[in-house]
């Protein structure tokens, strides 16, 4: 079971209490609540909360190759994508959706080429700018050499 429109660490923490097998940290688009928070801004405190503890998925707002990179630096294990697909299929058919999934394939490796990563499993919160005097929550700080077990 996946539980969809997780936007806060408490209720990422009860599907797992609750047995679940991911979570789908979402807004829904923005259709339900009009200036509700956005996936990308509760994603790290709900990684930092259940990381490695159940299967995070994201969505809403993903649009290209470099929204996807974003979101698994900000700690979702994949993502999800809605309109993107939905237009590509629309104009194009099953060849629209071919094309955007290879036009987001080239944005990833471009977006990862510029941060470093070579593989997704290197795509980490490091490669973000952040907020001067914020620090990243635990589930996306680099780990010490010491960490490395």
């Amino acid at each position: 079971m996946v539980i969809k429109g997780i936007l806060d660490p408490e209720d990422a923490r009860d599907a797992v209490r609750f047995g679940a097998d991911g979570i789908v940290v979402s807004n829904h688009g923005g259709r339900q609540l009009d200036g509700v928070l956005s996936s990308a801004r509760a994603l790290p405190a709900i990684a930092d909360a259940v990381k490695g503890d159940i299967a995070i998925l994201a969505d809403s707002g993903i649009r290209n190759g470099l929204d996807v990179v974003r979101m698994i630096a900000l700690g979702a294990d994949t993502v999800l994508l809605g309109r993107a697909y939905l237009y590509a299929l629309a104009t194009a058919g099953k060849a629209g959706v071919a094309n955007l999934l290879d036009l987001i394939e080239k944005e990833m490796k471009v977006a990862m080429t510029l941060t470093g990563a070579k593989s997704i499993s290197e795509i980490s919160g490091d490669s973000l700018v952040q907020e001067l005097g914020k620090s990243l929550p635990a589930a996306l700080a680099p780990m010490s050499k010491g960490d490395a077990a």
